[in-house]
């Protein structure tokens, strides 16, 4: 295991803000993907929508997460349409342990009603839409999700503890399988008579 953790969820769902803490937390390096597609490209996400379309975008993404899914002891937030690319899971699969940020659509709509940045939210009905993307996206987080928080009411902090207690739960429940010598003969063992 590379001792990277890989952050997935809906946009809203916290990835960003609980991905910084957590890695401050566990000493490990933060990356936002669609920040660093912003950096890369010196333009916001919105636009790389109007001029590439969504297509262009989760190439780029998918080259971000390729990249960064490679390197070690990284806490990586993905942009929430990461998983509709098998590729993506495969890499987030492979190279370390996958989070899903769970949250109810209200939450999410609560959480985003006012960020411009949201290219598949400009539309009549963003809400709809999320329950749209909710839809089609849970089944995938949950495929490549080692661990599953619900990022509803409790605070950043509180999230965070708890996330950490399923990685020490986790990394407890992976570690490897030992069997104790059995005594030789003539030491107590009996050969079964």
């Amino acid at each position: 295991m590379t001792g990277n953790i890989f952050l997935v969820g809906l946009m809203g769902a916290g990835k960003t803000t609980v991905g910084k803490q957590l890695a401050k937390r566990l000493h490990k390096t933060f990356i936002d993907t669609d920040h660093e597609i912003e950096k890369r490209t010196g333009v916001h996400i919105p636009l790389i929508f109007e001029l590439e379309g969504e297509a262009g975008f989760r190439s780029r993404e998918a080259a971000v997460i390729e990249e960064f899914s490679r390197q070690h002891d990284i806490v990586l937030a993905t942009g929430g349409g990461a998983v509709l690319s098998q590729q993506n899971r495969d890499n987030l699969s492979r190279n370390g342990t996958v989070i899903y940020l769970r949250a109810k659509v209200e939450d999410l709509w609560q959480r985003t009603r006012h960020d411009k940045n949201r290219p598949l939210l400009q539309t009549s009905d963003p809400q709809a839409k999320l329950k749209e993307l909710f839809a089609q996206r849970d089944p995938l987080y949950r495929e490549i999700a080692d661990i599953v928080m619900d990022s509803g009411i409790q605070s950043v902090h509180a999230l965070v503890l708890q996330i950490e207690e399923q990685l020490k739960r986790l990394k407890s429940e992976q570690a490897p399988f030992t069997i104790a010598p059995s005594p030789s003969q003539g030491e107590g063992w009996d050969g079964g008579s």
